[in-house]
């Protein structure tokens, strides 16, 4: 009896794990091109002054337009990255992305800079550690964490309610939800890891790379929130 040819099959297997490792490969190297001009436009801002205009007009007037013209942005940048089919539209969406993470983030570094000196290096660091671990978890364990995904788009909710009431009603949210959202933002790292791994389309790196700069962004925010709480 005659054996079933399985060459196809073989080869088939591993085009798609070539691809796939191909497309991990460009989302981190995306991932971190995004980390670099995020850096770039902070140093030159902060170098040339201008960071001292955005921080005083930021933080003179309500963060609610600030909160509601962002996530319009991150909504416009996420649904352009993951669904047009012109890379350069993809392109031009991750770096409106990072540029306005980069403008809302200026008066926190202000702060930091000003009321806990060395705290952005600390969070900075924390924030990789946490991340390479993370990533290392999703990747070692080979566990699927996009059930996730439903939990943290609910959580996510919650927590900008509480945001949102904080700034109507001037109650504060304190460094145990600071800590709160550090855990979250874990959990957004690792579902994001596990669909780059599994689920997001080989083409979409761009997209990929989007949503977990701004996972990890997210992670440094709260970290650095609270070095700022514990030095005042």
């Amino acid at each position: 009896m005659s054996q079933p040819y399985l060459g196809d099959e073989v080869t088939r297997s591993s085009t798609a794990v070539s691809s796939r490792s191909e497309f991990i490969t460009r989302t981190y190297t995306h991932l971190l091109g995004a980390i670099a001009f995020f850096l770039a436009i902070e140093v030159w801002l902060f170098q040339s002054g201008i960071a001292d205009t955005i921080a005083h007009a930021m933080l003179g007037t309500s963060w609610l337009l600030v909160i509601g013209g962002f996530m319009i942005l991150s909504w416009l940048a996420s649904s352009v990255a993951a669904s047009s089919l012109s890379k350069p539209a993809q392109y031009a969406a991750l770096a409106a992305f990072v540029t306005g993470q980069a403008i809302v983030f200026v008066p926190l570094l202000y702060i930091a800079n000003a009321v806990a000196p060395g705290a952005i290096n600390s969070a900075g660091i924390l924030t990789a550690i946490g991340f390479i671990g993370l990533t290392g978890v999703a990747f070692v364990s080979r566990t699927d964490f996009s059930f996730m995904g439903a939990m943290l788009r609910w959580a996510f909710v919650v927590a900008l309610l509480l945001i949102v009431g904080s700034l109507l009603f001037g109650f504060e949210l304190g460094t145990w939800f600071s800590v709160a959202m550090v855990g979250l933002a874990g959990a957004a790292i690792l579902n994001d890891t596990s669909n780059i791994i599994r689920h997001f389309p080989d083409d979409r790196y761009v997209a990929a790379a989007l949503q977990l700069f701004a996972s990890v962004a997210l992670l440094f925010w709260y970290i650095l929130r609270i070095f700022i709480g514990a030095r005042r």
